[in-house]
């Protein structure tokens, strides 16, 4: 079992003070957006494996060396010689971008054409960086607000109206027109299809009512603060609003649009880099192959709520393999827990000041176990379990 050294990274929408306050240091005035932990290449956690090396190694490093040791041999069969998952601690200060990812398929389609064309990995074009599906999870530490799948057209026609936004009436007219595919599909093809002139007057005079008239309608006034001008306020009132209570989950699959807006949060996520981005970012926003991925149907945002086992394990189920979360709130004097499997793990501590094996943690510190290792878990506080279904 090896104490995880991370990497925080610093993007724009990321809270000032929300990590360094679970992590108990003075916060540095620069965003500090996500904590990464696991093996990616672009931020890999480091480890000291002082048997064989006396300095930090990346995790990369030590799984390529051998990955049945690390990752077990179920899941490099199953997987490849990779860990198959990313843990992260998420800070939303700041919206994140409107966006969606692709299935299994559509990934290895999408990245065998790319490369067939000679794109460039780091072209800022590029939409496919790998041949991989990227679904994920995000559990609520703080209130956590987001947007999750799209609503029925009709209470998107409902909320543009209200606004009393004179150019908003041709969408809510489109809404209320079509059978619900063809309604959202047009609908959004119109507004990132728009003249960006047209469509900044639009958003600016759709934030003034927004902020006017406040209630249901503050969070899009919140969205178009940090985006002013930017068609994805408008394609946000496409989408289902949730704010998670601490503890509460959302599970994001392929084709499902969706942002994180605020809040602190742990996230999980099968290994991959492919986002189609559909709004409230400055990136590139490729509308075709965007349009071709998104699943066009109303959805239920479908909150998550831990389903508790007699071992005290409480577990956030999903319908995928690369990954699997559960939570353990340990309490005091209680029997150490088991948490010994034939996959890799990473634990992480989020309050309190538990212990796996002999390593004490802290709020924000985490442990990488190799798949086989006995570890057990005592004392008091919260830790969550990532690892694979192999």
């Amino acid at each position: 079992m090896d104490r995880l050294s991370n990497t925080v990274r610093p993007y724009a929408w990321g809270s000032t003070t929300a990590i360094p306050a679970l992590l108990g240091v003075a916060p540095t005035g620069e965003p500090q957006a996500e904590m990464w932990m696991g093996a990616h290449p672009g931020a890999p956690s480091r480890i000291t494996r002082t048997e064989t090396a006396p300095a930090e190694q990346p995790l990369t490093d030590v799984i390529d060396a051998d990955p049945a040791r690390e990752l077990g041999t179920a899941t490099v069969e199953k997987f490849g010689p990779r860990l198959p998952f990313l843990l992260k601690l998420l800070a939303a200060g700041a919206p994140l971008s409107l966006q969606v990812h692709p299935n299994q398929d559509q990934a290895k389609a999408g990245y065998t054409d790319e490369e067939r064309r000679s794109v460039p990995i780091d072209a800022p074009h590029r939409t496919y960086k790998d041949a991989n599906h990227k679904p994920e999870l995000i559990c609520a530490l703080t209130p956590f607000d987001g947007l999750c799948g799209f609503r029925r057209p009709l209470e998107a026609a409902e909320a543009m109206e209200g606004l009393g936004v004179d150019s908003l009436k041709p969408y809510a007219d489109l809404l209320r027109a079509q059978p619900e595919e063809a309604a959202l599909r047009e609908v959004l093809t119109a507004i990132l299809s728009a003249d960006p002139d047209e469509m900044a007057e639009t958003v600016t005079a759709a934030a003034a009512a927004a902020e006017r008239i406040g209630g249901a309608y503050a969070p899009y006034a919140r969205i178009a603060h940090h985006f002013p001008g930017d068609a994805g306020v408008i394609a946000a009132m496409l989408l289902n609003y949730v704010r998670l209570q601490p503890g509460e989950a959302l599970f994001l699959g392929a084709g499902v649009p969706h942002a994180y807006l605020d809040g602190l949060g742990v996230e999980i996520m099968a290994n991959s880099d492919n986002v189609l981005r559909c709004g409230l970012t400055p990136k590139h926003i490729d509308v075709p192959e965007l349009l071709r991925i998104v699943r066009f149907e109303s959805t239920d945002p479908g909150i998550l709520r831990p389903e508790a086992s007699p071992a005290g394990e409480e577990l956030y189920e999903t319908p995928v393999d690369e990954f699997r979360l559960s939570r353990f709130d340990l309490s005091p004097g209680a029997a150490p827990a088991d948490l010994t499997t034939h996959t890799p793990q990473i634990l992480l501590c989020t309050a309190g000041a538990p212990s796996a094996g002999d390593l004490a943690l802290a709020p924000g510190e985490s442990v990488f176990v190799p798949a086989g290792e006995r570890v057990h878990v005592s004392g008091a506080g919260t830790l969550f379990r990532a690892t694979v279904v192999a």
